[in-house]
Formats: structure tokens, C-alpha cells, sequence
């Protein structure tokens, strides 16, 4: 258990980078820009809003297009949730690495 607990210990200060990883992930398989310009949709930038996604997701008769949309708007909510957990545990790993 000690050994275990040692290496937890290694880790934990790298884990606001992996979940930063994480999300920059999901950010990346975040295509709604591309199926907005698909669809022949200006936006005015690469970053389109969770309201407009879900604006679109309502007013479209596509099937493919809103299960698409959902999927880009189900991608944008584990991005902003990662970055969330980056965030979070960041101060809790410097305190547990200079209490080590």
C-alpha cells in the first residue's frame, strides 16, 4: 500500500496536464465550425456558442445534421468539463507535492 501510495504521489502533480490533454482532445474532435460552413451557416468565428449549437439542434429538419450538431455540442461539454478539472486540481497538486 505504501509503494502504491508513493506512487500516486510521483503522479498527482501531473494530473492537471493529462486532464489539460484531455480536453484539448476533445476540443480538436470539435468539428461544428466545419458542419456549419457545411451547411452553408456563417459564423463569425471557429469558436460557434453551446446556444447557437443548441438553436440549431431545434430548428433543423436534418436528422444527420443534428446528430452530428449533438455529438459537437456533446464534445464541447467534456472539453469544458476537463478544463474545469485542470483547473480544479491544480492547486490541490501543488499543496499535496509541497506537503510531501
Amino acid at each position: 500500500m505504501e509503494n502504491f501510495l508513493q506512487y500516486l504521489s510521483a503522479i498527482w502533480p501531473l494530473a492537471p496536464l493529462f486532464l489539460f490533454i484531455i480536453a484539448i482532445s476533445f476540443r480538436l474532435l470539435d468539428n461544428s465550425t466545419y458542419l456549419f460552413l457545411k451547411k452553408d451557416i456563417l459564423v463569425n468565428s471557429s469558436n460557434v456558442s453551446r446556444n447557437l449549437l443548441k438553436k440549431q439542434i431545434a430548428s433543423s429538419d436534418d436528422t444527420q445534421f443534428k446528430k452530428q450538431l449533438k455529438r459537437a455540442l456533446l464534445f464541447r461539454n467534456l472539453q469544458q468539463s476537463f478544463m474545469i478539472m485542470a483547473v480544479a486540481t491544480l492547486p490541490l497538486s501543488f499543496i499535496l507535492y509541497f506537503l510531501r
